[in-house]
């Protein structure tokens, strides 16, 4: 009897490759007009910001772009490897969009006119690290990679690399919501009023250093508040709503600190030639009201998001306890 043509696996795969498709369309599309307009955006003297040179003038890191769609194709070939596993529990559309999104993200970044412009103006720096903190990071981990990996991986590997490794020491540490708090409010603070700062606008290596450590702890810091993966410290949702409040006012401060320096924080930027834009002292201002105004949004949008989780889990253990006690009734009247 030959083989079913029948594959209960396909549908997910064509489900899974309609949602990579925008995503994975957009970095390939964007690697290949890059070459024609790198140059565009490589000389120290910088045509004005507009729409024109937002969209037509990239950066060009072929090992970013790289290790971008292998870590896509890893989740990709994962949640397959669920699916075909078990069928009835394949991953969320969801997780899936997200984790695409969140690398997207990322690519965008760091390989767009935000990257090419970041440093030759504050504001657009503020952008680039805000899309890595406030939006790459949280979709990042709402795709769930390490409840993935779990699902994914043989049994043997599970027991020998994954569990091990959520379990460790090192994890359990960094996870913690106290030192995951206060690392990302370490990072932030330290980072703007340090050479740090000024050194990444010098020096490529560090820039990217600078990347990974700001991208680093708001996964860190995240990880709490999104909950999609286990974890030895999860917070229920009042703990959430607390760690989201005490969290913002640090970002506002941290805000009005740079949008009412005195002066220019990073000589970098106060020799940088322009012959159109803001003076540096206007584009720092600018800076600190797009920390100020859009991070303080963005854990508002946060905190609105898990009061209305908490609202939804109450309403379902509501759900369950009704139809408990409806089942004892029953049994009762019988």
């Amino acid at each position: 009897m030959g083989p079913s043509r029948h594959d209960p696996a396909r549908p997910a795969r064509r489900a899974l490759a309609r949602v990579a498709v925008v995503p994975v369309g957009a970095l390939t599309l964007a690697c290949g007009a890059v070459t024609p307009v790198l140059a565009h955006g490589a000389g120290s003297d910088l045509p004005p910001l507009d729409a024109g040179t937002l969209l037509g003038t990239w950066a060009v890191d072929p090992l970013l772009v790289a290790a971008l769609l292998l870590a896509g194709a890893a989740y990709l070939w994962a949640a397959l490897a669920v699916k075909d596993r078990r069928p009835r529990v394949p991953v969320a559309r969801r997780r899936v969009a997200a984790w695409l999104g969140g690398l997207a993200v990322t690519w965008f970044a760091l390989q767009s006119a935000v990257d090419v412009y970041a440093t030759s103006l504050f504001s657009i720096h503020m952008v680039q690290h805000l899309l890595l903190v406030a939006i790459a990071a949280p979709f990042l981990l709402y795709a769930a990679p390490a409840t993935l990996a779990l699902r994914a991986a043989s049994p043997r590997a599970r027991h020998r690399f994954v569990l091990p490794l959520l379990r460790s020491r090192l994890v359990g540490a960094l996870s913690h919501p106290v030192v995951a708090w206060v690392a990302f409010a370490a990072v932030m603070w330290a980072s703007h009023f340090s050479p740090l700062f000024d050194a990444a606008l010098e020096d490529p290596l560090v820039h990217e250093l600078e990347h990974a450590l700001y991208l680093g702890s708001a996964l860190l810091f995240w990880w709490p508040v999104v909950g999609a993966d286990p974890g030895r410290w999860r917070l229920g949702f009042p703990a959430r709503i607390v760690y989201l409040v005490t969290a913002l006012p640090q970002n506002s401060f941290l805000g009005v600190a740079i949008y009412f320096a005195p002066r220019v924080l990073y000589p970098h930027y106060a020799t940088v030639e322009r012959a159109w834009g803001p003076t540096p002292l206007e584009d720092q201002q600018l800076a600190g009201e797009i920390m100020w105004v859009f991070g303080d949004l963005v854990f508002l949008v946060a905190l609105l998001l898990v009061v209305a989780a908490w609202l939804t889990d109450e309403e379902r253990k509501g759900r369950i306890a009704d139809a408990r006690l409806d089942a004892e009734a029953a049994v009762r009247g019988r």
